[in-house]
């Protein structure tokens, strides 16, 4: 993996002290680390396409923690954030598990317990991306299909035969099996089990009524 595809934390806090430090612990594990003092910088310039997570404090002067996580929140951001707090109250803690903090840990925050949870964050992103990449080329990948193609695929994925398939659609089975034959081509599926798992919730909401 490339350096600018190798994950990448971003750590927020105020304190330089706090910064440098995890900072070193967190580039031990072979983790690329950016640290931000102003949480209002990092909210403009933060590059929300990375992979990775963010190490959010929770007291921070002039925007706290929470308040970037709401951000956050409310801008889609998917990178997983973990909450440092050398403060914290089960009501901090509600309120950030519920604007969709992956981990809530207070300082002095144990080295191995803040490596793990970055460690797990990063891997859930990740796979997180690499769902979404695949969602999106299976839906590119579907838009290039027919009308009548379309039609074919979702009586397939029914368990239609071709003869029923051609009987439901005014068509000839030779008809049918050659449209077949095309969408499985234009969708790079060798067998009617990969189409299903890789379209049948694009091919569902598609033909949704």
């Amino acid at each position: 993996m490339n350096a600018t595809l190798s994950p990448l934390i971003h750590l927020v806090d105020d304190d330089e002290g706090v910064r440098s430090s995890l900072a070193l612990l967190i580039s031990t594990v072979g983790l690329r680390v950016q640290d931000w003092a102003d949480p209002q910088r990092f909210l403009r310039e933060f590059p929300r396409g990375d992979i990775g997570a963010i190490v959010l404090d929770v007291r921070m002067p002039g925007v706290s923690g929470l308040t970037v996580l709401d951000t956050l929140l409310r801008e889609g951001v998917d990178q997983p954030v973990i909450m440092l707090t050398g403060h914290g109250t089960v009501d901090m803690c509600r309120r950030a598990f519920k604007a969709g903090a992956a981990e809530f840990l207070e300082k002095p925050v144990d080295d191995e317990v803040l490596l793990e949870a970055l460690q797990q964050a990063v891997r859930q992103h990740v796979k997180s991306r690499e769902r979404l990449a695949a969602d999106r080329a299976a839906r590119e990948r579907y838009a290039q299909l027919s009308e009548r193609e379309k039609e074919v695929a979702g009586l397939i994925v029914e368990g239609l035969t071709n003869k029923e398939a051609g009987r439901a659609l005014a068509l000839s089975p030779r008809t049918v099996e050659t449209h077949r034959a095309n969408l499985f081509a234009k969708l790079q599926a060798e067998s009617l089990a990969q189409l299903i798992r890789r379209y049948g919730t694009v091919i569902d909401e598609d033909q949704a009524p």
